[in-house]
């Protein structure tokens, strides 16, 4: 991006580590004594304190949403495109949080965490986590920061659900909210594949019931996990044409059972990819705490009662070609939001991206996250 002078603005980012000032109470009834929260800030905070954004990342993402970690660094923030000096998130203009999410494994307290009680890490006997309680974890971070209200929480797949937990818990601390290719609550279908990819990962030989070594991880279990939901990431159109039938290294069948299709080679270096970045216990804990996702079920089936509580102003955006958390999804959440008469936009991108179109279709998104962050600061600021 370039700056007033005409130079590249390069944005350098620091992870820190947050610990919380006390024990995290969790919905499933226990107690963690000792919870870290890894997380980035980028710009600065205004004097009036008005101009905080959190995002909330995805599944498999982190804090690093922007930005790199030095001027030799090549790889930048996983939504570098969006949010930066200039970009839809200005960070000229706001000031960005990013934390990695509690039961996660880079940097946040998770299962490969050490338990203060046994000294030794939780793997499986980290309690299961939900949702909210990330969110939970994610207030103590934001107060600590000296942010009373955020301007706005921003959030694709399972980081809009972070952002609309953000809405009913904490609705006096949230100015507005952006839920992009979300949902309100789990379908069976997407239970199903977690179900199967932990089931992968527990047939792994190395799995050892979660207690495997750094040395000894079920790498062939978890890339088969990732395997698969990757392809819920993608849309027919977007494999068809990113794939097709297309041959690997080779001009004809290998009438075998090694890879002979392109799309067979690169959900292969998905898998082994990401072997190298993620823990296959906190797939577990993560996956679970997505099953368990369901807002209106604590409102009795009543999705428009949950969100009674909600004061922010919405933004809420779906893709077509998103068959994990389709149009209905959000057209679900919309309706919920109307009927207790709070401000809110709604757009449906078109995009053959599938799920992945919130991480990739940075221009027609990013204008409407533009402007309604520039509304929403005018009107805080009267």
């Amino acid at each position: 991006m370039l700056s007033e002078e005409g130079f590249i603005k390069l944005l350098i980012t620091t992870p820190q580590t947050f610990r919380l000032p006390e024990p995290l109470s969790l919905d499933c009834g226990k107690v963690l004594k000792e919870v870290d929260i890894r997380y980035e800030t980028a710009g600065t905070l205004s004097p009036q304190a008005d101009n905080a954004i959190l995002i909330a990342h995805a599944l498999s993402g982190n804090a690093h949403v922007c930005g790199r970690y030095s001027e030799n660094d090549p790889k930048p923030g996983w939504w570098d495109d969006m949010v930066g000096p200039g970009k839809a998130i200005d960070t000229d203009r706001y000031f960005v949080i990013c934390s990695n999410v509690l039961g996660s494994c880079a940097g946040s307290t998770g299962p490969r965490s050490v338990d203060p009680d046994t000294g030794e890490p939780y793997n499986l006997n980290f309690p299961v986590i939900t949702i909210r309680d990330m969110v939970r974890a994610q207030k103590h971070l934001v107060e600590s920061l000296g942010v009373s209200r955020l301007l706005s929480v921003v959030g694709g797949s399972m980081g809009g659900m972070q952002a609309l937990e953000w809405a009913i818990n904490y609705p006096d601390m949230v100015n507005s909210v952006i839920p992009i290719a979300t949902t309100s609550q789990l379908s069976p279908q997407s239970i199903a594949f977690d179900w199967v990819g932990r089931e992968a990962i527990k047939n792994d030989p190395r799995w050892n019931f979660g207690n495997y070594s750094p040395e000894q991880v079920p790498e062939g279990g978890l890339a088969t996990a990732r395997m698969l939901a990757h392809i819920t990431y993608l849309s027919d159109e977007s494999m068809s044409r990113k794939f097709g039938r297309e041959l690997q290294d080779t001009e004809s069948y290998s009438f075998a059972f090694q890879r002979d299709f392109a799309v067979e080679s690169y959900l292969e270096h998905q898998g082994r990819r990401f072997v190298e970045l993620f823990d296959a216990n906190s797939y577990f804990y993560i996956t679970r705490a997505l099953d368990y996702f369901d807002m209106a079920r604590r409102s009795g089936g009543d999705l428009a009662k949950t969100f009674a509580s909600a004061k922010a102003a919405f933004l809420v955006a779906s893709f077509p070609s998103d068959w994990l958390f389709p149009t209905a999804e959000s057209r679900k959440i919309v309706h919920a939001l109307l009927k207790n008469r709070l401000n809110v936009s709604f757009c449906e991108i078109k995009s053959d991206y599938g799920h992945d179109a919130f991480l990739l279709e940075v221009d027609a998104l990013g204008r409407m996250i533009r402007d309604f962050l520039r509304n929403r600061l005018e009107v805080q600021r009267g």
